[in-house]
Protein backbone atom coordinates (compact mmCIF):
# COMPACT_ATOMS: atom_id res chain seq x y z
CA UNK A 1 0.00 0.00 0.00
CA UNK A 2 0.67 3.93 0.06
CA UNK A 3 3.39 4.26 2.59
CA UNK A 4 3.79 8.06 2.12
CA UNK A 5 1.82 11.36 0.51
CA UNK A 6 3.56 14.89 0.40
CA UNK A 7 1.48 17.79 1.07
CA UNK A 8 3.33 20.26 -1.03
CA UNK A 9 3.14 22.89 1.05
CA UNK A 10 5.98 24.27 4.35
CA UNK A 11 2.82 25.35 6.41
CA UNK A 12 3.19 23.70 9.37
CA UNK A 13 -0.03 24.02 10.46
CA UNK A 14 -1.75 23.09 7.05
CA UNK A 15 0.67 20.09 7.77
CA UNK A 16 -0.96 19.07 11.16
CA UNK A 17 -4.14 19.69 10.24
CA UNK A 18 -3.79 17.14 7.52
CA UNK A 19 -1.86 14.43 9.71
CA UNK A 20 -4.93 14.61 12.57
CA UNK A 21 -7.64 14.11 9.70
CA UNK A 22 -6.00 11.22 8.40
CA UNK A 23 -4.23 9.84 11.47
CA UNK A 24 -6.48 6.58 10.82
CA UNK A 25 -5.20 5.66 7.82
CA UNK A 26 -1.78 3.41 7.12
CA UNK A 27 -0.05 6.52 5.47
CA UNK A 28 2.72 8.95 6.78
CA UNK A 29 2.11 12.76 5.78
CA UNK A 30 5.18 14.93 4.69
CA UNK A 31 5.70 18.03 3.59
CA UNK A 32 8.06 19.96 1.57
CA UNK A 33 10.10 20.77 4.50
CA UNK A 34 11.21 16.84 4.83
CA UNK A 35 13.03 16.99 1.88
CA UNK A 36 15.04 20.30 1.76
CA UNK A 37 14.99 22.78 -0.92
CA UNK A 38 11.96 22.65 -3.43
CA UNK A 39 11.75 25.63 -6.27
CA UNK A 40 8.59 27.67 -5.73
CA UNK A 41 5.61 26.52 -8.55
CA UNK A 42 4.51 29.47 -10.43
CA UNK A 43 0.69 29.72 -9.21
CA UNK A 44 -0.42 31.03 -12.70
CA UNK A 45 -3.32 28.72 -13.49
CA UNK A 46 -7.19 30.43 -14.54
CA UNK A 47 -8.53 27.76 -12.15
CA UNK A 48 -8.00 26.83 -8.71
CA UNK A 49 -8.13 23.01 -10.54
CA UNK A 50 -5.10 24.64 -12.83
CA UNK A 51 -2.95 25.48 -9.55
CA UNK A 52 -4.01 22.68 -7.58
CA UNK A 53 -3.19 20.45 -10.34
CA UNK A 54 0.22 21.98 -11.03
CA UNK A 55 1.23 22.11 -7.12
CA UNK A 56 0.56 18.24 -6.94
CA UNK A 57 1.94 17.19 -10.17
CA UNK A 58 4.78 19.16 -9.61
CA UNK A 59 5.40 18.09 -6.68
CA UNK A 60 4.92 13.99 -7.23
CA UNK A 61 7.29 14.37 -9.94
CA UNK A 62 9.92 16.14 -8.06
CA UNK A 63 10.00 13.65 -5.57
CA UNK A 64 8.35 10.62 -7.29
CA UNK A 65 5.99 10.16 -4.62
CA UNK A 66 2.02 10.78 -4.05
CA UNK A 67 1.25 14.87 -3.84
CA UNK A 68 -1.35 16.27 -2.08
CA UNK A 69 -2.16 20.45 -2.98
CA UNK A 70 -4.70 22.81 -2.68
CA UNK A 71 -5.90 26.40 -3.76
CA UNK A 72 -8.65 28.61 -2.95
CA UNK A 73 -10.00 31.87 -2.96
CA UNK A 74 -12.57 34.34 -2.74
CA UNK A 75 -14.89 34.45 -6.01
CA UNK A 76 -17.15 37.80 -6.38
CA UNK A 77 -20.36 37.79 -8.40
CA UNK A 78 -20.45 41.09 -8.94
CA UNK A 79 -16.18 41.61 -9.87
CA UNK A 80 -17.06 38.75 -12.60
CA UNK A 81 -15.45 36.31 -10.16
CA UNK A 82 -12.72 38.67 -8.67
CA UNK A 83 -10.17 38.31 -6.94
CA UNK A 84 -10.66 34.23 -7.78
CA UNK A 85 -7.10 32.92 -8.41
CA UNK A 86 -5.59 36.63 -7.37
CA UNK A 87 -7.22 36.25 -3.90
CA UNK A 88 -3.93 36.47 -2.35
CA UNK A 89 -1.95 39.14 -4.38
CA UNK A 90 -5.01 40.89 -5.41
CA UNK A 91 -3.88 44.15 -3.70
CA UNK A 92 -0.25 43.55 -5.22
CA UNK A 93 2.14 40.80 -5.08
CA UNK A 94 3.61 41.31 -1.77
CA UNK A 95 -0.15 42.26 -0.53
CA UNK A 96 -1.28 42.26 3.16
CA UNK A 97 -4.36 40.62 3.88
CA UNK A 98 -5.35 44.61 4.75
CA UNK A 99 -4.39 45.69 1.48
CA UNK A 100 -6.67 43.27 -0.09
CA UNK A 101 -9.74 43.86 1.94
CA UNK A 102 -9.09 47.27 1.64
CA UNK A 103 -8.92 47.17 -2.27
CA UNK A 104 -11.98 44.60 -2.43
CA UNK A 105 -14.26 46.83 -0.81
CA UNK A 106 -13.14 49.78 -3.01
CA UNK A 107 -14.28 48.15 -5.63
CA UNK A 108 -17.42 46.76 -4.45
CA UNK A 109 -18.14 50.32 -3.25
CA UNK A 110 -21.64 51.33 -4.30
CA UNK A 111 -22.56 47.61 -5.22
CA UNK A 112 -26.12 46.63 -4.05
CA UNK A 113 -25.14 42.64 -5.30
CA UNK A 114 -22.75 41.51 -2.51
CA UNK A 115 -23.11 37.95 -2.94
CA UNK A 116 -19.66 36.09 -3.36
CA UNK A 117 -18.38 32.45 -2.13
CA UNK A 118 -15.18 30.70 -0.95
CA UNK A 119 -13.64 27.71 -3.13
CA UNK A 120 -11.40 25.18 -2.53
CA UNK A 121 -10.11 22.61 -4.77
CA UNK A 122 -7.92 19.35 -3.77
CA UNK A 123 -5.70 17.65 -6.37
CA UNK A 124 -3.70 14.28 -5.39
CA UNK A 125 -1.58 13.36 -7.95
CA UNK A 126 0.75 10.60 -9.02
CA UNK A 127 4.20 11.28 -10.73
CA UNK A 128 2.64 9.92 -14.22
CA UNK A 129 0.01 12.55 -14.11
CA UNK A 130 -3.51 11.25 -13.36
CA UNK A 131 -5.13 13.09 -10.52
CA UNK A 132 -7.99 12.95 -8.21
CA UNK A 133 -9.60 16.19 -7.41
CA UNK A 134 -12.34 17.40 -4.76
CA UNK A 135 -13.66 20.37 -4.19
CA UNK A 136 -15.73 22.56 -1.69
CA UNK A 137 -17.29 25.97 -1.89
CA UNK A 138 -19.26 28.61 0.93
CA UNK A 139 -21.68 30.99 -0.08
CA UNK A 140 -21.56 34.37 1.83
CA UNK A 141 -22.00 38.14 1.36
CA UNK A 142 -19.29 40.81 1.12
CA UNK A 143 -19.93 43.36 4.17
CA UNK A 144 -18.99 47.00 3.45
CA UNK A 145 -16.56 47.53 6.08
CA UNK A 146 -14.27 44.21 8.46
CA UNK A 147 -15.61 42.69 11.35
CA UNK A 148 -14.00 40.45 13.69
CA UNK A 149 -10.54 39.89 14.46
CA UNK A 150 -10.21 36.11 13.88
CA UNK A 151 -9.54 33.71 10.73
CA UNK A 152 -7.35 35.52 8.17
CA UNK A 153 -7.25 36.56 4.22
CA UNK A 154 -10.87 38.13 3.72
CA UNK A 155 -12.51 36.42 6.85
CA UNK A 156 -13.33 39.80 8.33
CA UNK A 157 -15.62 40.97 5.28
CA UNK A 158 -17.15 37.78 4.61
CA UNK A 159 -20.86 37.31 6.08
CA UNK A 160 -22.13 34.01 6.59
CA UNK A 161 -25.95 34.15 6.60
CA UNK A 162 -26.28 30.64 8.67
CA UNK A 163 -24.63 32.20 11.62
CA UNK A 164 -24.92 35.51 10.98
CA UNK A 165 -21.57 36.83 11.70
CA UNK A 166 -18.25 37.30 9.77
CA UNK A 167 -15.74 34.29 9.45
CA UNK A 168 -13.53 36.19 11.35
CA UNK A 169 -16.14 36.24 14.32
CA UNK A 170 -16.70 32.67 14.62
CA UNK A 171 -14.49 30.41 16.31
CA UNK A 172 -11.64 27.78 14.52
CA UNK A 173 -14.19 25.32 15.21
CA UNK A 174 -17.48 26.75 13.37
CA UNK A 175 -15.38 27.72 10.62
CA UNK A 176 -14.40 24.19 9.92
CA UNK A 177 -17.16 22.99 10.03
CA UNK A 178 -18.62 25.13 7.08
CA UNK A 179 -15.98 26.60 5.37
CA UNK A 180 -15.27 25.73 1.47
CA UNK A 181 -11.22 24.13 2.84
CA UNK A 182 -13.29 22.47 5.69
CA UNK A 183 -15.89 20.72 3.00
CA UNK A 184 -13.09 19.60 0.04
CA UNK A 185 -10.82 17.95 3.33
CA UNK A 186 -14.54 16.15 4.44
CA UNK A 187 -14.83 14.69 0.94
CA UNK A 188 -11.15 13.25 0.80
CA UNK A 189 -11.63 11.63 4.60
CA UNK A 190 -14.93 10.55 3.27
CA UNK A 191 -13.57 8.35 0.16
CA UNK A 192 -9.41 7.92 2.08
CA UNK A 193 -9.67 4.35 1.28
CA UNK A 194 -10.41 4.45 -2.46
CA UNK A 195 -8.27 7.11 -2.30
CA UNK A 196 -5.08 4.88 -1.03
CA UNK A 197 -6.53 2.18 -3.75
CA UNK A 198 -6.28 4.56 -6.30
CA UNK A 199 -2.73 5.63 -5.80
CA UNK A 200 -1.89 2.13 -4.97
CA UNK A 201 -2.85 1.01 -8.49
CA UNK A 202 -1.23 3.84 -10.34
CA UNK A 203 2.09 3.63 -8.47
CA UNK A 204 2.00 -0.03 -9.77
CA UNK A 205 1.25 0.41 -13.12
CA UNK A 206 4.17 2.88 -13.39
CA UNK A 207 6.80 0.96 -11.02
CA UNK A 208 7.06 4.44 -9.23
CA UNK A 209 9.25 6.20 -11.46
CA UNK A 210 12.63 8.04 -9.73
CA UNK A 211 12.04 11.62 -8.86
CA UNK A 212 12.44 13.99 -11.73
CA UNK A 213 15.51 16.14 -10.63
CA UNK A 214 15.34 18.40 -13.64
CA UNK A 215 12.98 20.70 -12.64
CA UNK A 216 16.09 21.78 -10.33
CA UNK A 217 18.05 23.15 -12.41
CA UNK A 218 17.62 26.75 -11.70
CA UNK A 219 17.82 28.67 -8.80
CA UNK A 220 14.52 29.95 -7.72
CA UNK A 221 14.57 28.47 -4.47
CA UNK A 222 11.50 27.98 -2.20
CA UNK A 223 12.25 28.90 1.48
CA UNK A 224 8.73 29.96 2.59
Amino acid sequence: MVNIIVLATRNAGKVREFQQLLKDFPVEIKSLSDFGPIPEVEEDGSTFDDNAYKKALFTAKALGLPAIADDSGLVVEALGGAPGVLSARYAGKNAADKDNIAKLLREMEGVSDRRAAFECVISIAVPSGPALTYEGRCEGQITREPKGDAGFGYDPVFFFPEYNRTFAELSSEEKNRVSHRGKALGEVVAEFDKVLKWLHARLIETKSPKPDHSQFEHNDWSED
